[in-house]
């Protein structure tokens, strides 16, 4: 089928089945509403045969029932090329067609999108560096040997910092689960090992709050997304935006819709620096922009091009033990995932030691490529209805179809 034949029957599609939840408001480029879902001047690399393939495998991970639906975004040198939302965003207790403008519970995304973002503001303006001992700022954190822990060691999670500590930790209230938090024991010496923490990043949200004298969700909105143009992304939703909210699990034998999944960050007031926050494609498409272009977006500076480099520069960390001969390392930069076993949003051809991401529990992920000035944005509600879902092969396989739909066509290879 040639382009222009693909590009008319996507937009026939888009008539006939104005409520089937696919995009109404595509844009070629970004603010600028285009019908089709697909911008009309593509690169050559992004045929028709790789954009449909988009659709394919989004549409068959929704008939294995791997999630209930999708948004999916491609952004390419600030354009945005693909913008597409499939599926369902609620399928009970009654049905909600999946729409391009649909909330997401980010999961972890909460990390590089709020967390990390506000230390390298914090960073940025002189009341923190990367070295720093989490201690400088919050004294009781010293207990237990954690005195020599950085804030680096929580960016790149090699602090030796549990996972996840247990849920009865939290049962009391804020208040107690930080004293916990602080009393918790190291598993590794920092700096030794890799191990993904969510409590690295409930750390980091504490050192903001103390730092800045604000509470989180506070700061990140006044600093980062008011100044971004990001209108719909926060912790704490409107009733209109939970309406508009894809749903997750269940909590009490209730299906949450608008309401964090992640038990930790809900036991916390909603708050919290590994999870509970929400937004939409287009907001993250703003957000990936900004980074794409070393800090600004639109006119407005919001990072110095030193701070994007310092922030998104990989770096090597320990994976496994450190007794292993010769030792393993994979890549991390301050709140981005680069090379280790979290990486299936890049796919097979985007370069292994350049570009970044992150993902989330609930179904979404992030993945930029700075050569290229490529973002892919996937949104999806796995969890719904019976959390059994699992996008990682669809991740994976968008990712390798993102990267050759902006000219990747054999697999990156380090130097």
């Amino acid at each position: 089928m040639r382009r222009r034949e693909w590009l008319q029957s996507v937009f026939l599609t888009l008539i006939a089945h104005p409520k089937s939840g696919t995009s109404s408001l595509a844009e070629a480029r970004l603010g600028r509403p285009h019908s089709s879902g697909v911008a009309q001047d593509l690169p050559a690399s992004a045929t028709p045969e790789v954009l449909q393939q988009i659709d394919r495998v989004v549409m068959q991970a929704i008939e294995q029932g791997e999630t209930a639906g999708a948004v999916v975004f491609l952004v390419h040198r600030d354009r945005l090329l693909y913008s597409r939302a499939f599926g369902d965003r609620l399928q009970q207790p009654q049905r909600q067609p999946m729409t391009i403008d649909t909330l997401f519970d980010l999961a972890s995304l909460t990390k590089p999108v709020a967390t990390s973002s506000a230390i390298m503001r914090l960073i940025e303006e002189g009341q923190l560096r990367v070295s720093d001992p989490v201690t400088r700022y919050w004294p009781a954190f010293a207990a237990e040997g954690k005195d020599k822990v950085t804030l680096e060691h929580l960016l790149l999670h090699t602090s030796g910092l549990i996972a996840d500590n247990p849920l009865m930790d939290y049962a009391e209230g804020p208040d107690q689960a930080w004293e916990r938090i602080a009393r918790l024991k190291l598993l590794d010496p920092p700096g030794e090992r890799f191990r993904y923490s969510d409590v690295g990043y409930l750390v980091l949200g504490r050192v903001v709050e103390l730092v800045s004298g604000q509470p989180l969700d506070a700061f990140c909105r006044k600093q980062l997304w008011e100044p971004l143009g990001m209108k719909d992304t926060d912790y704490h939703l409107t009733g209109e935006q939970k309406r508009r909210t894809a749903a997750t699990g269940r909590r009490h034998n209730r299906i949450l819709q608008g309401e964090v999944h992640d038990p930790r960050a809900a036991m916390l007031g909603g708050v919290a620096g590994h999870a509970g926050l929400f937004s939409t494609a287009q907001d993250l498409s703003r957000f990936c922009r900004m980074l794409l272009r070393g800090g600004e977006l639109e006119g407005r500076r919001l990072f110095r091009e030193q701070t994007i480099r310092t922030w998104t520069t990989p770096r090597k960390v320990p994976i496994g033990k450190a007794s292993v001969d010769p030792p393993i390392s994979g890549l991390r930069t301050y709140g981005w995932d680069v090379d280790t076993a979290y990486s299936a949003p890049r796919g097979e051809l985007f370069p292994k030691d350049r570009s970044y991401g992150h993902t989330g529990f609930t179904g979404t992920s992030l993945w930029l490529d700075p050569a290229t000035q490529t973002a892919l944005i996937v949104l999806t509600n796995r969890l719904h209805p019976d959390e059994k879902g699992n996008v990682t092969p669809l991740r994976r396989k968008l990712g390798t179809l993102a990267a050759q739909a902006v000219g990747y066509t054999q697999p990156a290879k380090k130097p």
